[in-house]
């Protein structure tokens, strides 16, 4: 039976059969097959340990929120807990993949803020991993700048003496027995050098923008060998990164470079809610990249106030598995038809939740009609798609969406497809919406958000997520999102092996915001300019100090928010 404390995407991933779950693996995350258990994160009050005492793993976090690692048979009982506000299963993360320093105004040695490296500030990178025995990640005596690292595909966690026991080796072969902790993507290694890196090799022409900061690294953890890293990897490592900040008493500027496209994209999940918390402990700022799915037609929004909609989705050949969200106000009813390729329909009226079941050609759709949630008055009615037959695929071709009003308050609506790191790249909406294409947790409100830009062109690149519009093209200031932008368009990094390369996608804007966030803090906190300047407070000044871009006549606008980052205009002098 549904559970009013559980998400709608937990209940319907409880509520089908296992075969189906496994082909469909935005239901599956978090479900351990060999355990035969689920991970869940919970918003709690009190005290959670009583369930120890039925096999149930308690993890707590920081501000109300646990993972609990619960046994399948033992799932219905969360219900019954009154200390469990509520429930959400983890959802996948993507890396945010697709000439930037002095595009940023931080040449190294600019007079308009004098010397600052971000040195007494820690750079915290969550991602990948990093290629610790690179020369960018050093100081000038060899010795690492990496405070601590933990491993979370290891399960280790190895301290700046351990890393510099390793260096003296000196190769990269026999390091790796002594810290075997490798960045295989090579994705967070040119994360943390655009944020923080030295120049190495290469010197201060490849230098990252906080270039003398201390550094934390989290390399994600994945549930298996063939899968993504999950929000509750994340949630474990931004409380682990926050409470070394605290444990050794400095500022920390955070970097996530990932996200994912699951939710109503308004603040309102676990994970939106859980960072607006944490940013909330010690002295932190925590930047986001707003995702590459500003250009990819996985989303579409419109309004049926006035009439009746149609939107068109194209499924490419040999989609094994697909889903789609529809969210709209719950206040609103519709009525929802959705056609196959081959003209096949069924209707479904927003009023009845619950799951349902339909066929239509060689395609078996689940659907489940949701209702409201505590931290949310958005209704998600979601389609899953699956081949009816086992070793099939979906029915390819398009599909049709038909929306009627039929007692409307507002009108509005918006679907949402899985990110395009995991559809076929011809499956998207005929007419899409770039528009609030942030991707989670981008979305939370207390992240700085940032967006990307091709500093050759100064325009803005058009895979870039996008926040909400407005008026006028202009947003409220709290659905500014994205905040700023910055390059993202082939910026030079580091790579694994310590050579550099070009790279794309709002993942390599963040950091820029990152190292930035980093040398403010240090101006503000650890030179004694301002004790208070984290927070809210660094986002205010990298508004302030954003520059214009070109093709760009009004601020702050979804595009690009305040305009592009500046760090020498941001700093009050």
């Amino acid at each position: 039976m549904d559970s009013q404390k559980n998400e709608n995407l937990l209940n319907l991933a409880l509520d089908v059969t296992a075969a189906e779950r496994a082909r469909l693996p935005e239901l599956e995350a978090g479900y351990d097959r060999t355990g035969r258990s689920w991970e869940v994160i919970v918003k709690y009050h009190g005290s959670l340990r009583e369930l120890e005492a039925v096999g149930i793993e308690v993890e707590e976090l920081i501000a109300g929120y646990a993972i609990l690692t619960v046994p399948e048979s033992e799932m219905a009982l969360l219900a019954a807990v009154e200390q469990i506000e509520y429930v959400e299963k983890p959802k996948r993360l993507f890396f945010e993949d697709a000439a930037g320093n002095s595009a940023s105004c931080c040449a190294p040695g600019s007079a308009a803020y004098g010397s600052l490296t971000g040195r007494g500030v820690l750079v915290a990178v969550i991602d990948s991993g990093i290629s610790y025995f690179n020369q960018d990640f050093r100081r000038a005596d060899g010795t690492t700048r990496i405070r601590y690292l933990w491993d979370q595909v290891l399960g280790r966690e190895f301290d700046e003496a351990q890393i510099n026991e390793a260096l003296l080796t000196g190769s990269r072969q026999q390091a790796q027995r002594l810290v075997p902790s490798m960045d295989v993507s090579g994705h967070g290694t040119a994360v943390a050098g655009i944020a923080a890196g030295g120049g190495g090799l290469g010197g201060s022409a490849y230098a990252g923008v906080a270039r003398e900061s201390d550094l934390l690294v989290v390399r994600l953890g994945t549930p298996r060998e063939d899968s993504f890293p999950r929000t509750t990897e994340l949630m474990r490592a931004v409380t682990y990164v926050v409470n070394k900040a605290v444990e050794l008493q400095m500022p920390v500027a955070v970097n996530l470079s990932f996200g994912n496209t699951y939710g109503a994209h308004n603040g309102t999940s676990l994970l939106e809610r859980f960072l607006d918390n944490i940013a909330e402990i010690g002295r932190n700022v925590i930047c986001v990249g707003s995702g590459n799915e500003g250009a990819s037609g996985g989303h579409v929004s419109g309004n049926i106030l006035s009439g009746e909609a149609r939107e068109e989705l194209i499924v490419g050949g040999y989609e094994t598995g697909l889903n789609v969200q529809l969210w709209k106000e719950y206040a609103d009813r519709f009525e929802v038809t959705l056609m196959s390729p081959a003209g096949d329909t069924f209707t479904v009226d927003t009023d009845r939740s619950g799951k349902q079941v339909w066929r239509l050609g060689r395609t078996k759709i689940l659907l489940y009609n949701g209702e409201p949630a505590p931290y949310l008055t958005a209704q998600e009615i979601y389609f899953a798609l699956l081949p009816a037959e086992e070793g099939g695929y979906i029915d390819g071709g398009v599909w049709t969406f038909l929306l009627a009003p039929r007692r409307t308050v507002t009108g509005g609506y918006t679907f949402y497809l899985p990110s395009e790191t995991v559809r076929n790249e011809s499956t998207r909406f005929v007419r899409p919406t770039p528009d609030v294409t942030l991707t989670i947790p981008s979305t939370a409100s207390r992240v700085i958000t940032v967006g990307a830009y091709d500093p050759r062109y100064e325009a803005y690149a058009d895979f870039s997520g996008r926040g909400y519009p407005g008026q006028g093209g202009r947003p409220a200031d709290s659905l500014v999102k994205p905040d700023l932008v910055a390059p993202g368009v082939d910026v030079f990094a580091p790579d694994r092996d310590g050579g550099y390369t070009a790279v794309t996608g709002t993942s390599f804007a963040a950091p820029y915001v990152t190292g930035a966030a980093a040398l403010l803090m240090q101006w503000g906190i650890v030179e004694g300019h301002d004790p208070y300047l984290y927070g809210e407070k660094v986002k205010a000044y990298l508004r302030k100090g954003a520059q214009p871009i070109r093709g760009e006549t009004a601020y702050p606008n979804a595009r690009v928010g305040y305009g592009s980052l500046c760090i020498a205009d941001s700093i009050p002098l």
